[in-house]
């Protein structure tokens, strides 16, 4: 029998992941939940600001490690991605099911919705079948209460056999009993008897019969009655990580594998599969869930429980109301974007530009030789404060705004409803919400496909994502919009016209992305749609600051920083264009008389696409390269008046039909080039980056050429 001891091998508990103690004698603690039970409210307020973040090595999952401090330990706490279960379906829930299993973890705080414990047990249950050490953290009481739902936390304690303690995490001080429950368990010496769901008669007669052979081995932290159950699973991904941990030999023992057989022989006998068996694992879950729960957990009456949620929900995704609702939603927030930009787009502008000139006063003051100061003020630094006098200011509006739905559990409804069109498109109703993150920023919607857990689907939203404009085309857009078909009366009907045009074109981006997305499942990505589990969590009240805090530093920055990389090599790029000449023109001028003529076959001119190409780092700059090439400037040019701006656009040839050829084009075409290093690092392919660039490229050529063509058969 080759099961001994010292058979766990010497990568038994290494994850890859650093784990940054500021002592030997700190402990390791995993937070682990499912989505939206209030896991990172819960991270925070127990870490403050001793955190930082990074990605588990060899995945694009992001991790967070935080350390807190009582008068008994130092705590490490990893807070592991957001997951239902240990049968893991997504690389999020990959890599939580290995940290919690093998990732060597002193204990691990479980967080559960006290709305909905029930449903959330069924993660508990199987971590603790594991042989972790547990404390259950109940949180959101308050909501729990506000719905009439009383939870006897000492009882569930006593039936769970761990600490159960109930918090509301926003309010720090509800905290305290869950630090000294963890200490509590941190400290006793011995392991308490892991959970046993009780399965089925034959699933436990198939199961007895690894167990027995599991249970004379060295197992490190594994419990044999779930390692048994894990070699029944036949999940190769784990199967991976337990030969990690045990050694290849190990799950290659004679006696072992001869039980494994046998367990199978029994389940086949009683009719039972390998799909089976996962099903019925699952139902023994969730009823020994509901056993555990009976009398400890009472709800009010049908009229009092999530009374309101109920009404809500009749509207938000009622079949006659849903889309509408989610229709006026989106002209709310261009709207207000659109609104309220202005005003510190132009504060910013102001100081930015206010303060070039400073600089290039300064220079000259110091002798500094003209190139310098044309290359450094007028090339780098004029295009940096212009992405961000331009890009910061929606961000910072947008953003918010879509945290807040976010925050009170509005946009899982939108993935519900658009989950229909989707799923006919053969794609996953998740990419929903990653298309809705598109709107504030591509790259950041790209980052958001890792909740999709199919990767041909993941890929489908990758490659569609920028269908739909980001906030840096905004700006541009409405201009446009205001120059040809709106007019210049500003105004409350301005605004709201400029944002219902917007609307109707981000729609026809939308409708794109469906037909797109439906072409690629059934050539180059062919595939069914998958299911997936989509929770509708309950409706709360969002936390202004802290969605405040999160959506600017961990949305709008990171996104800024991003594109600021990227515009100031541009700017250099742009200035030499405009100010090397070779004969009589400027080199900008050469490449726009080289890229006219097949312009022209779409409706623009050599200028309008060269400001296409030129603006790859930040699709703001598009129409002040336009103005710099059409004016002869050396540097970016801006008009204070659109008036003034259509009147120099007109002199140069534009029409209402070349208006709407640029607005086509600024829907369709290369994503910049933030979003597309995104892609090439969620990916790690240059081929799909390439792709990502590719389609809507060759799509907005189609349509403008075929555009063009139209207006000409109907002008002659």
């Amino acid at each position: 029998m080759g099961l001994t001891k010292g058979s766990v091998g010497k990568n038994a508990v290494d994850t890859g992941l650093e784990i940054r103690r500021r002592s030997p004698d700190d402990r390791v603690v995993a937070l682990a939940g499912n989505p939206n039970v209030g896991k990172s409210t819960v991270f925070n307020a127990l870490t403050g600001m001793n955190q930082h973040t990074g990605n588990w090595p060899g995945k694009t999952v992001t991790n967070a490690q935080g350390y807190c401090k009582t008068n008994q330990h130092g705590y490490v706490l990893v807070d592991i991605p957001g997951t239902y279960s240990l049968f893991a379906h997504s690389a999020e829930e990959e890599v939580a099911r290995n940290f919690i299993c093998f990732g060597d973890a002193d204990a691990v705080i479980v967080v559960c919705d006290a709305s909905c414990i029930e449903r959330n047990l069924n993660l508990v249950l199987q971590i603790m079948e594991s042989g972790a050490r547990v404390v259950v953290c109940v949180n959101l009481m308050d909501e729990a209460k506000r719905k009439k739902i009383s939870v006897d936390l000492t009882l569930l304690s006593q039936r769970l056999g761990v600490p159960v303690v109930g918090t509301v995490a926003k309010k720090k001080r509800t905290l305290k009993e869950l630090v000294a429950a963890l200490d509590q368990t941190i400290d006793t010496p011995q392991r308490r008897e892991p959970m046993h769901i009780p399965y089925p008669d034959a699933v436990e007669r198939a199961l007895a019969l690894p167990e027995a052979v599991l249970e004379r081995g060295n197992l490190g932290r594994l419990e044999s009655r779930w390692l048994s159950l894990r070699l029944l699973d036949c999940d190769k991904a784990l199967t991976r990580e337990l030969s990690t941990y045990l050694g290849t030999e190990f799950l290659r023992d004679e006696e072992l594998c001869k039980a494994v057989d046998e367990a199978w022989e029994v389940l086949a006998e009683n009719g039972i599969d390998s799909e089976a068996l996962k099903d019925l694992l699952a139902e023994a879950a969730v009823c020994h869930a509901e056993k555990l729960c009976r009398g400890a957990v009472v709800y009010g009456t049908p009229t009092q429980y999530s009374a309101l949620d109920r009404r809500l929900d009749k509207i938000l995704t009622g079949k006659v109301t849903a889309y509408p609702v989610m229709l006026l939603l989106l002209v709310l927030i261009f709207w207000l974007t659109v609104t309220v930009s202005n005003i510190p787009s132009g504060w910013l502008s102001d100081v930015g530009f206010w303060m070039l000139e400073r600089l290039s006063e300064g220079l000259y003051a110091i002798g500094a030789p003209p190139w310098l100061e044309g290359v450094l003020v007028d090339g780098v630094l004029r295009v940096l404060v212009w992405v961000v006098s331009v890009m910061l200011p929606p961000m910072a509006i947008f953003f918010p705004l879509f945290t807040l739905l976010e925050d009170a559990g509005y946009l899982p409804r939108v993935a519900y409803n658009l989950d229909r069109p989707f799923h006919r498109c053969n794609a996953c109703g998740k990419q929903a919400l990653t298309m809705c993150m598109g709107f504030g920023c591509n790259a950041a919607g790209i980052v958001g496909c890792r909740i999709i857990d199919s990767p041909r689907e993941r890929l489908l939203a990758i490659l569609t994502n920028s269908f739909v404009p980001c906030n840096g085309r905004f700006p541009a857009l409405i201009a446009v919009l205001t120059m040809f078909f709106i007019g210049f009366s500003g105004g409350f009907i301005g605004s709201v016209t400029a944002a219902l045009l917007l609307t109707a074109i981000i729609l026809f981006g939308i409708l794109a992305t469906f037909a797109v997305t439906k072409l690629l499942s059934v050539t180059l990505l062919r595939g069914e749609a998958s299911s997936f589990t989509l929770e509708l969590p309950s409706y709360r009240r969002p936390q202004v600051g802290k969605v405040l805090v999160r959506s600017i530093f961990d949305r709008t920055l990171f996104v800024l920083g991003r594109s600021v990389a990227v515009a100031a090599p541009a700017g250099l790029v742009i200035w030499l264009l405009a100010n090397v000449t070779v004969g009589d023109m400027t080199l900008l001028s050469h490449t726009a008389a080289f890229l006219d003529p097949f312009a022209r076959l779409m409706g623009l001119d050599g200028v309008i696409l060269l400001a296409f190409i030129l603006g790859f780092p930040a699709n703001e700059i598009v129409i002040p390269i336009m103005l710099m090439a059409y004016l002869s400037n050396g540097t970016l040019t801006d008009l204070s008046s659109l008036a003034a701006t259509k009147d120099i656009l007109v002199a140069n040839g534009w029409t209402w039909a070349t208006a709407v050829c640029v607005l086509i084009f600024f829907l369709f075409h290369w994503p910049c080039s933030t979003t597309l290093l995104t892609v090439k690092k969620e990916t790690g392919s240059l081929k799909w980056t390439a792709l990502a660039a590719l389609i809507p490229t060759l799509l907005g050529i189609v349509l403008c050429i075929l555009f063009t063509a139209i207006v000409k058969i109907i002008a002659f």
